[in-house]
């Protein structure tokens, strides 16, 4: 927590734009309105350390009162047709468009990812504001078969009324525009809480572009701060659904707390996704996709290639290319300099990472390449003939890392594969499509792909993980009309229907 007021340092905003601070700096947006803070958060830039921007710290004692407000005006915000709310959210898209160029370089600076990183998480942001839109030429229910033919019988969608929306650092636009844009459009109301390290790219900008685009006031809320205001969130009365995006430790809280109070959470959580080679694949093929699932965004992504499952007859030939490509990958400052790998996001996680990579090569793991760091930069690493007694094996790592674990055959990986608690996504790389699908088949995740890498997310697909990858929830697609809404039957008589009493 800081009261400090540094002035931003973005390039010179357009004034009343969307990253102005003189419009959003050290407040928050609840209730149609920007509010000051009594207290605030620093936002600071991964790769240099400079303050980009001042934001509001919300209280949970502030909750109540959002809530009630988002509560009043998402009972009429449901009534409205479905068209006028499909306008809204191209509006908010064209928005966006309209201020890409300062938008990327905003992402770069804040979260530290190279300008290609931005460019995805701006054009899917956008995406998932377009498909919220095309959801409402869905069907809003189905007719039943009716006991009484006098009567109608109707399945109906309604909204789910107030969602809490959660949402994680490294990717930070577009984890939570992909729950904000279709609960909205759906005729919900929403409070989102970004995490505190990327609170402009994460929720102002968003509140801005709604702003902007007509949203009526009060319909979308935007609070600051740590663990306790997310708890608070999560307990608020009055918010029925809570969606989260973050670590699987976290995530046991929120679902706890939700489950308390009985409340619809969806909870997208970590990974550790097996990355399989097999020994007829094209190994530089395979080896590049390894390296883009295992280093892009410097590995902080839930979908990274968390383990190279290799078969033993071309362990040792995958992992020299690989460690090939891992060396030649520059690093540094990617708003300032043409790198593919940038900062971590903090120290704390910069320390976890070499700890664990430390770890590995003290019980006997093989280092081929980094294993090394300067100043926020780690240097993109790989560690062959990892073992299940390593951390490397077992844990989310969430750096530039890839672990090698050697299988004997195509059944011994995928016994690897299926070795972790996490379901997320997976991979298998081969010369023979009916291998590749065999083994796909297999690997207990809710993503596959055959001869491609881990990390895949449109905002079309119904996109979700098993076991403590998440809790069955799917973003995405038609899934969001499954996530964000709740069936109601309704049955419609021309008359009364008679009753013996």
């Amino acid at each position: 927590m800081s009261t400090v007021s540094e002035k931003a340092t973005f390039a010179t905003p357009v004034p009343g734009g969307l990253l102005d601070p003189s419009v959003w700096g050290s407040k928050v947006y609840t209730g149609g309105q920007w509010r000051s803070s009594a207290s605030t958060l620093r936002v600071r830039e991964p790769a240099t350390g400079e303050t980009l921007g001042v934001v509001g710290e919300s209280q949970p004692t502030d909750l109540p009162a959002i809530v009630e407000h988002a509560q009043r005006v998402q009972a009429k915000w449901a009534l409205k047709p479905a068209e006028e709310r499909a306008a809204l959210m191209r509006r908010a898209a064209r928005v966006f468009e309209d201020a890409r160029p300062a938008l990327l370089d905003a992402i770069q600076r804040e979260t530290g990812g190279v300008r290609g990183k931005a460019e995805v998480e701006l054009g899917g942001s956008i995406d998932e504001l377009y498909h919220a839109a095309a959801l409402l030429i869905q069907p809003e229910g189905q007719i039943l078969p009716s006991s009484n033919p006098e009567r109608l019988s109707l399945a109906r969608r309604v909204p789910v009324g107030v969602v809490g929306v959660i949402a994680p650092w490294n990717f930070p636009l577009l984890l939570a525009m992909r729950s904000v844009a279709p609960a909205i459009a759906l005729g919900n109301a929403v409070i989102l809480k970004p995490d505190p390290q990327t609170p402009i790219v994460g929720g102002a900008i968003i509140a801005r572009a709604f702003e902007e685009a007509g949203l009526p006031a009060g319909l979308f809320n935007l609070i600051n701060g740590g663990a306790a205001v997310g708890e608070a969130l999560v307990e608020a009365r009055g918010v029925r659904m809570i969606t989260f995006t973050g670590s699987t430790a976290v995530g046991r809280r929120v679902g706890e707390l939700a489950g308390k109070h009985i409340k619809r959470v969806a909870l997208e959580l970590g990974g550790k996704s097996p990355f399989i080679v097999l020994d007829d694949a094209d190994l530089e093929a395979a080896a590049a996709a390894g390296a883009w699932g295992s280093f892009l965004h410097q590995g902080q992504i839930c979908m990274a290639s968390g383990r190279h499952i290799v078969l033993r007859k071309v362990a040792d030939q995958y992992a020299e290319i690989l460690a090939r490509k891992a060396r030649a990958l520059p690093v540094g400052d990617p708003f300032r300099e043409q790198v593919a790998i940038g900062p971590l996001i903090n120290e704390r996680q910069l320390a976890r990472v070499d700890k664990i990579v430390q770890d590995a090569v003290a019980g006997g793991a093989q280092l081929l390449a980094g294993g090394t760091h300067k100043g926020p930069y780690y240097h993109p690493t790989v560690l062959h003939h990892v073992t299940p007694a390593m951390s490397a094996y077992e844990l989310e790592i969430f750096g530039p890392v890839a672990p090698i674990v050697v299988a004997e055959d195509e059944e011994d990986a995928i016994r690897i594969a299926n070795d972790t608690e996490y379901g997320l996504s997976g991979a298998v790389q081969t010369g023979s499509l009916e291998r590749g699908l065999r083994v796909a088949r297999q690997i207990r995740s809710g993503l596959v792909h055959i001869n491609d890498q881990t990390i895949h997310d449109f905002a079309g697909i119904p996109f979700g993980g098993r076991g403590t990858s998440g809790n069955g929830s799917r973003f995405g697609s038609v899934s969001n009309l499954d996530e964000f809404t709740e069936w109601q039957w309704m049955t419609v008589g021309g008359k009364p229907t008679p009753y013996p009493f």
